[in-house]
């Protein structure tokens, strides 16, 4: 790929508090290698001029499931997998379009997609990957009905449903096995239900999921690979027994509390929040195919969103960014900035998608900030984020250009 020059650009450093105006940004070999207010000279490389407008790092969401492609998921895992796998692609270019250049999946998709994005078979965002969530039978990532057999197309642990977010494991023994087959198959991060959930048909919100044997196991087993764990958790007492068992990531979090937020402060974890999904899930659930009994636990986790904003910041709680969209509603992903603006600064959920997401994939000095050495993830946005994050809202109108890893793939700027 060509060198790229970018000059007189306002420069949105998430360290700092205020764009840095008239910078010059050199790409070279996928890599961002100078950042300096003064100009940059190079021989090679194309040259961009930005005429003042906003240059900055890629977005970083969390929380997405490329292969939830509809809001119910059971079904979902019921889908032929060529099916799920082509409905996903576009889903996966749209986040790219908006300006996410790196996602977390949260459970579903597997290295196979990450592979397709790598070797530009599909396009779509850098991808960390989770495979399959494990649960607890009766769990979160458990689909079936209220029934006492598993019915013979269920998605099972010995093989892939490409439409199956989760897989059930039960016991230390069983759910070591299911972390080892994950990390086998390419998982850079195991995901596991440690509450109830919304989405799914049988489990209270208020349940605990896997006993703290079974997450001490599961916590083992990935750092003995030198990775991470992330639960899926709405309820404060949920959430205290995860982060006191080794857990690096709490999904959600909606019905934490002050003492709870401590606890996760002092071990030093973090919170991606997710207030998006449930205004989807109440707005638009029904329309596409939500079930009942999802609809109407929608409003435990709800109101609460806001509220636990303000009890993670007031803990000094680090909170990532992300989003948890289903099917169709997954074009609203930039909305979670809209929402988190209601209670935290632009800065600060800037942060959430840049910073703080490095630092949750220990990408930090790689990725959320354009220094030497860091993945060229580049954006240029008309506006200033800092001042109003509305230029971040939508399809991507508002920013004109994105770069990941040195590759253009959107350029829609005014040149000459």
């Amino acid at each position: 790929m060509d060198p790229v020059l970018f000059r007189n650009g306002a420069l949105l450093d998430p360290t700092q508090p205020e764009l840095l105006p008239g910078h010059d940004v050199l790409v070279e070999d996928g890599l961002i290698r100078e950042v300096s207010d003064r100009p940059i000279t190079s021989g090679r490389a194309r040259v961009v001029d930005l005429k003042g407008k906003t240059i900055m790092p890629g977005l970083i969401d969390l929380h997405v499931h490329v292969v939830a492609v509809e809001f119910n998921l059971p079904r979902v895992a019921t889908l032929p997998n060529v099916l799920v796998t082509l409905r996903a692609v576009p889903l996966m270019r749209a986040m790219l379009r908006r300006g996410f250049t790196t996602v977390r999946d949260a459970g579903g998709a597997g290295y196979p997609f990450k592979q397709a994005v790598e070797t530009g078979l599909a396009e779509g965002p850098r991808m960390f990957v989770s495979g399959r969530a494990l649960s607890q039978t009766g769990g979160h990532g458990d689909p079936r009905a209220r029934s006492d057999y598993i019915a013979p197309d269920a998605p099972c642990g010995c093989c892939v449903r490409v439409g199956a977010l989760g897989r059930v494991a039960d016991g230390v023994d069983e759910v070591r096995r299911a972390v080892r087959e994950e990390l086998q198959m390419g998982a850079d991060q195991i995901k596991i239900m440690a509450s109830g959930g919304v989405a799914s048909p049988t489990d209270p919100v208020g349940a605990w999921g896997y006993s703290e044997d079974e997450i001490r196991a599961i916590v083992g087993e990935a750092q003995a690979r030198h990775t991470y764990v992330l639960a899926h958790a709405y309820t404060a007492d949920a959430i205290a027994r995860a982060v006191r068992c080794g857990v690096r990531t709490i999904e959600h979090g909606n019905l934490i509390d002050d003492a709870t937020a401590r606890v996760v402060a002092a071990h030093d974890a973090f919170v991606v929040p997710t207030l998006v999904t449930y205004d989807a899930l109440a707005s638009e659930g029904a329309k596409y195919g939500l079930p009942e009994a999802s609809i109407a636990k929608v409003a435990d986790v709800h109101e609460a969103g806001l509220r636990s904003l303000e009890i993670l910041k007031r803990a000094g709680v680090k909170m990532g960014f992300g989003t948890d969209l289903l099917g169709e509603s997954q074009r609203l992903q930039s909305d979670e900035f809209r929402l988190r603006a209601q209670v935290l600064t632009p800065g600060e959920v800037i942060a959430s998608a840049t910073l703080i997401g490095a630092e949750v994939l220990g990408m930090t000095g790689k990725l959320g900030q354009l220094v030497p050495g860091a993945f060229a993830d580049v954006l240029v946005v008309d506006g200033n984020p800092l001042k109003s994050i509305d230029c971040l809202l939508g399809q991507g109108e508002h920013i004109p250009f994105v770069m990941k890893g040195g590759h253009i793939h959107f350029d829609e700027l005014q040149h000459g």
